[in-house]
């Protein structure tokens, strides 16, 4: 389609689409603002800054639209959310994002912010600035076209916390999308521009292994090799996942003792889960905790247990059929679904029984990866899907 074009509607409006395109100069340079402030989710100082950035960003784009521009700065054992709640009607719509990347000081340094090509690089930047900007200015454009009382109803959920597991996000994610028709989850797309139908969920643990010290050279025989136990438990730990259903059970970070001359007297390992059903993560979960020691004389620990749980393509499948009945109108053909093995805070969501559409984000690739990038031409479109899904489900498809 030619970029310069202006798409009317059936009623004489131009349409998101068109909107979106006048908007995309605005959407640049709000997404360089977010990505050149570095916000590592392990910093929370940074975080607490970034929160203000974000506000600040934002704020500015719905103030424009005539809407609220202040947000609720909410901060939870020291990781700063934030929150705009669109009118005094009761909750209908929740556009979740979080504004914590997994990248650490200094990346901007060596992954510049960079526009060259129609493709935008910049840590943070696919995962997830883009979406961040493109949820604002969608509601910022039904604004202008139809009034503030058209997006009445609407929260927008900036969280801190949501690449380290949203410990101190999760209670109020839940409260926000509980009275909720429908959630849209700005994490970037799939391959192609395919929204997330599906996710696996996730469980998170550290086991522990317990000996004895004892002198390596003088006396190795009266220690109990902590490293040796979770060794043995490592092995058995990697087993437990179940290929056929897509259960994956992986032993990631680990830590062995304290001295090069001690037998280690603890040890311990942290593994990852994912599963595509709680059935599967209650079964992992319940055979960690019956880890028996294999020394004689040591001890085993376990901490951690089912951080996300799935969420399953029946809580997003409403929401996928009304985006591909809207995705012509916002020139896009074809729109397509995946599953995936990462999870997002749209699991705790859809794990509530909210209906939960996730992957509506930017187009691209390489999240926390050094290919982090988004492709430009498809952030109008992608604007304009979000605008047009959040009026079907306020006005239940009435003016769709």
């Amino acid at each position: 389609m030619n970029s310069t074009a202006r798409y009317i509607g059936h009623n004489g409006r131009v349409t998101f689409l068109d909107a979106s395109r006048d908007r995309l100069p605005q959407m640049l340079a709000d997404v360089e603002r977010i990505v050149r402030f570095e916000s590592p989710s392990d910093d929370l100082d940074a975080v607490a800054q970034s929160a203000v950035l974000v506000a600040s960003v934002l704020g500015d784009r719905l103030a424009q639209a005539g809407l609220v521009a202040a947000p609720d700065v909410i901060v939870n054992d020291g990781v700063t959310h934030v929150r705009w709640r669109i009118g005094d009607g009761p909750r209908r719509v929740l556009l979740l994002g979080h504004h914590d990347t997994v990248w650490p000081h200094g990346s901007l340094n060596t992954h510049p912010f960079a526009i060259t090509d129609g493709i935008l690089r910049g840590p943070g930047s696919f995962d997830m600035a883009i979406g961040l900007v493109q949820a604002v200015h969608a509601i910022a454009a039904i604004a202008e076209q139809h009034g503030a009382a058209a997006v009445d109803g609407v929260t927008i959920l900036v969280t801190g916390d949501e690449e380290v597991g949203s410990q101190t996000s999760r209670a109020l994610l839940e409260e926000e999308a509980a009275p909720c028709a429908a959630v849209f989850v700005l994490e970037a797309a799939g391959p192609a521009g395919a929204v997330k139908t599906a996710r696996k969920g996730t469980s998170m643990y550290t086991v522990g292994a317990v000996g004895r010290a004892s002198h390596a050279g003088l006396d190795p025989q009266s220690g109990i090799n902590a490293g040796l136990e979770i060794a043995h438990q490592i092995r058995i730990i990697a087993e437990l996942g179940n290929a056929a259903l897509g259960t994956t059970v992986t032993p990631t970070s680990g830590r062995i003792g304290t001295t090069t001359n001690t037998v280690p007297a603890a040890a311990s390992v942290d593994v990852d889960v994912r599963g595509a059903s709680l059935a599967e993560l209650e079964r992992v979960d319940a055979q960690i905790r019956a880890l028996a020691p294999f020394l004689p004389g040591a001890a085993l620990s376990v901490a951690g247990g089912i951080n996300r749980p799935p969420l399953e393509r029946a809580s997003a499948a409403g929401l996928y059929d009304r985006a591909s009945r809207l995705a012509s109108q916002a020139g896009i053909a074809g729109l397509t679904e995946i599953a995936v093995g990462g999870a997002s805070d749209g699991n705790f969501t859809a794990g509530i029984g909210v209906p939960t559409l996730d992957g509506l984000g930017g187009v691209g690739g390489g999240a926390h990866a050094d290919s982090e990038h988004v492709e430009l031409a498809h952030v109008p479109h992608r604007t304009a899907l979000l605008a047009l899904l959040v009026v079907d489900v306020l006005t239940d498809g009435d003016q769709a």
